[in-house]
């Protein structure tokens, strides 16, 4: 377990049971303090090129870069691969490399590459160079960082489950809030659909006793390639648990029967804006193994750098690398649903990015009762489009909680799961369906769909009704 969040959460119990100053001496003496080591410093810089000149691959031979799968989507839906598609210019990478530049990461789609230097005057250089058309910071190194006190992840899982009366056990209501009990019925479970869970680690995943069914065909971590992303923090387990719990008379997810890749693109240790381009990774990632659908309970707008954090103006689907990637994505066919975001109470209030994106499913929150929750972001967006799209249950929504066990938790981090399992349904159920019509029919289906506002969207959608919408 994180030492960070294991102190979190004991701090949590033992201030509501004993006090302040009483949980503080408590944990020192209970909880080893973790150990901090000084790192180099370190730079790491968006690069946008000007173009994807010199490039050894062609749109005419679209499968030495895309999988099978990826294609048959775009055939599917008559997509045309283009130059979006290719990727950044091996030309434009390898010089950067011979100038001692580390490249960490890069995006097709933005056409941008992220490269590491400690060296302020190469970054300076790099700019004069004719098909670079801007360097911006976007991580720089902390001056120490925690060492990780290793534990047995293994210890203290839970293995046996409550059984109620009903199929779906404490998730009941939540599943049939958005109707999709009836698509289960049916016969709609999410066979043969692909998922792509963009979060911030899946801790224990692997081994949960409730996701021993789920369908996983791969992991990839974008922040630390070389870690397991099965050893990161638990809030993508939280989410995945959402769609892919399946233990009947205890909890069952959305889409039991989908299948799943999980991608880890937030970094914890800090708030920065290298963590769209982990995001934008990530998604191209997803399109390019041929994923249906992506998932993604993750949004920014505030940074440890205050003088990057966004603007209001900025909400506009396009200025945010990772809204330009969620737009760009539902270009490809690939259907994005993305939470609102959880400042509906803070000052900041509106939805973060890339909810801002156009042409994806924004999820908000609402209590058990259909009431918006006081977090859940509100919209429009800048430039008046309508956000959040739907909503659905966010408050005190059941799923599987560190250690395995059956918990609740709130945010429109898993309102926007419990969503993308009933839309991945509806793909099962109408799979020549484009992702626009799938998304206009959810909308449609909506409670507030006559009346759409920046709280509730098109509200709580019927995802039976929207399925009668896309048979019509």
């Amino acid at each position: 377990m994180d030492t960070t969040l294991h102190r979190l959460i004991l701090f949590t119990t033992l201030l509501g049971t004993i006090g302040l100053a009483a949980a503080s001496a408590q944990i020192s003496a209970e909880v080893e303090q973790p150990r901090y080591v000084k790192v180099p410093e370190a730079h790491r810089y968006r690069v946008s090129f000007k173009d994807k000149s010199h490039n050894t691959y062609t749109t005419k031979r679209p499968e030495e870069f895309l999988s099978t799968k990826a294609l048959e989507r775009r055939r599917k839906y008559k997509i045309k691969v283009d130059e979006y598609d290719l990727p950044v210019s091996a030309v434009y990478l390898d010089y950067l490399s011979s100038q001692g530049f580390r490249v960490i990461s890069k995006s097709k789609w933005n056409n941008t590459a992220i490269v590491e230097t400690s060296d302020t005057v190469a970054i300076k250089q790099l700019a004069d160079i004719s098909y670079v058309t801007s360097v911006k910071r976007v991580w720089s190194s902390p001056d120490s960082i925690a060492v990780p006190t290793v534990r047995d992840r293994h210890e203290g899982l839970v293995t046996q489950y409550d059984t109620l009366k009903t199929h779906y056990g404490h998730a009941q209501h939540q599943v049939s809030m958005i109707g999709v009990d009836k698509l289960h019925q049916a016969g709609f479970t999410g066979e043969g659909v692909t998922v792509a869970v963009i979060d911030g680690g899946f801790y224990n995943a692997d081994c949960i006793a409730g996701l021993s069914k789920a369908r996983i065909l791969g992991t990839h971590n974008f922040v630390h390639p070389d870690e397991d992303v099965y050893m990161a923090q638990p809030h993508g387990t939280m989410v995945l648990s959402c769609i892919a719990a399946n233990v009947s008379g205890s909890l069952v997810g959305t889409a039991p029967q989908a299948n799943f890749y999980l991608l880890m693109s937030e970094d914890a240790a800090g708030e920065n804006m290298i963590e769209e381009d982990y995001w934008c990774a990530a998604a191209e990632y997803a399109d390019s193994i041929g994923a249906d659908i992506v998932t993604s309970s993750l949004g920014y707008y505030e940074f440890d750098d205050h003088s990057a954090s966004h603007k209001y103006y900025e909400l506009d689907g396009q200025t945010a690398a990772n809204s330009r990637a969620a737009s760009l994505a539902a270009s490809r066919g690939l259907l994005v649903l993305n939470s609102a975001g959880n400042s509906g109470d803070e000052e900041w209030k509106k939805i973060g990015f890339p909810a801002d994106a156009r042409d994806i499913l924004t999820v908000g929150a609402v209590n058990e009762d259909g009431h918006n929750t006081v977090f859940s972001s509100v919209g429009n967006t800048a430039d008046g489009r309508i956000k959040p799209d739907v909503m659905a249950m966010g408050q005190s929504v059941w799923l599987y909680g560190l250690d395995g066990g059956v918990t609740t938790a709130n945010g429109t981090s898993f309102s926007t799961p419990l969503l993308c399992g009933g839309v991945a349904c509806l793909l099962q159920a109408c799979p020549k369906a484009r992702p626009e019509e799938i998304i206009r029919a959810v909308q449609l289906s909506g409670n507030n769909a006559k009346h759409p506002d920046n709280i509730y969207g098109y509200g709580i959608p019927d995802l039976w009704r929207a399925l009668s919408l896309l048979r019509k």
